[in-house]
């Protein structure tokens, strides 16, 4: 019997959930048949499409990278320190899911302004109670903010204000037990995409989910990691992308199409020339004008020819 789906603990811009079986169906065979033995996720993010890779096909090992410090130490920690996270999210939940609105809002601030004025404190590499904390403290946070964003500003400091939800899942135990048994297969490292190079030969699948372009100026959300990802970042992800097609690994890469705002702009189609170039409808979930959430097309680029299968 195959297990349950295990859901990312973090919402995350750009979560590639509603994608999962456009990308399994394109999915290489050699992750099916064992032939691909290694899975490298540069941009690991909310994590959706490695625990559908770790949980369905079982490489023999996974590297996943992201750029942000904190959802790397809250990873490492869900991994390595699970049951002192559960004793952390267990009592964050219990002190605010009781309280009115606007004792929830003051909780909120209180722990957003101790997670901003710890963050220098906290060793990512050192095991204890202040890493922990800390990585209870991003997913009590990403779990109550308004839209499960993650943004900083100029200082580094997280800035998103409170949203107001009714019953958030603060505390899912079930779900961060399979999260973690799955975890334990991964190195989980912190870095820029070029940092997974070394981890790259023959026998690897690469998923590549970078931040988006945006698809005009007024849609660009802002940032994820200090410095953000603008089109020089994009221009040296698929110089990257040739670099791991040279090594004879396998990759597939997910991208806003600018075609959805501007037919003419051939922005990836130049820049991925040669490789199998797909779109696809999805619904973006991130927008601040709820009128725009509806479905766009979606890139997904291959340095191999998919052979899209009926789900399941």
């Amino acid at each position: 019997m195959e297990p349950a789906p295990v859901r990312p603990f973090v919402k995350w811009a750009g979560g590639k959930t509603q994608l999962l079986d456009e990308f399994v169906r394109r999915f290489p065979e050699g992750l099916r048949s064992g032939a691909i033995t290694r899975y490298v996720e540069p941009f690991l993010g909310g994590g959706a499409v490695f625990f559908t890779v770790a949980r369905q096909f079982h490489p023999r090992m996974c590297h996943l990278f992201d750029i942000n410090r904190e959802l790397v130490l809250t990873y490492t920690v869900v991994k390595e320190d699970l049951e002192e996270l559960l004793e952390e999210l267990r009592a964050l939940a219990s002190a605010y899911l009781p309280l009115d609105g606007e004792g929830r809002r003051r909780m909120y601030y209180a722990v957003r302004d101790r997670f901003n004025r710890n963050r220098a404190e906290v060793d990512l590499s050192s095991h204890g109670r202040l890493r922990t904390l800390r990585a209870a403290e991003m997913i009590f946070l990403n779990r109550t903010c308004f839209n499960g964003l993650f943004r900083v500003n100029s200082r580094g400091d997280f800035n998103v204000p409170h949203g107001k939800y009714r019953n958030p899942r603060i505390f899912d135990e079930e779900n961060l037990r399979a999260a973690s048994r799955l975890l334990a297969h991964a190195e989980i490292r912190q870095g820029d995409f070029t940092a997974c190079g070394p981890t790259v030969d023959r026998g690897t699948f690469v998923y590549i989910d970078p931040p988006y372009r945006p698809l005009t100026r007024t849609s660009m959300f802002t940032s994820y990691a200090e410095g953000g990802f603008g089109d020089t970042d994009q221009i040296r992800l698929a110089e990257f992308c040739r670099k791991i097609d040279e090594k004879g690994a396998l990759f597939m890469l997910s991208n806003s199409d600018p075609k959805n705002a501007d037919p003419g702009d051939d922005f990836f189609d130049d820049l991925y020339d040669g490789f199998v170039i797909e779109r696809v409808s999805a619904r973006r979930a991130i927008n601040c004008n709820g009128r725009r959430r509806g479905p766009l097309n979606e890139l997904i680029i291959t340095n191999y020819r998919p052979s899209p299968r009926r789900k399941g």
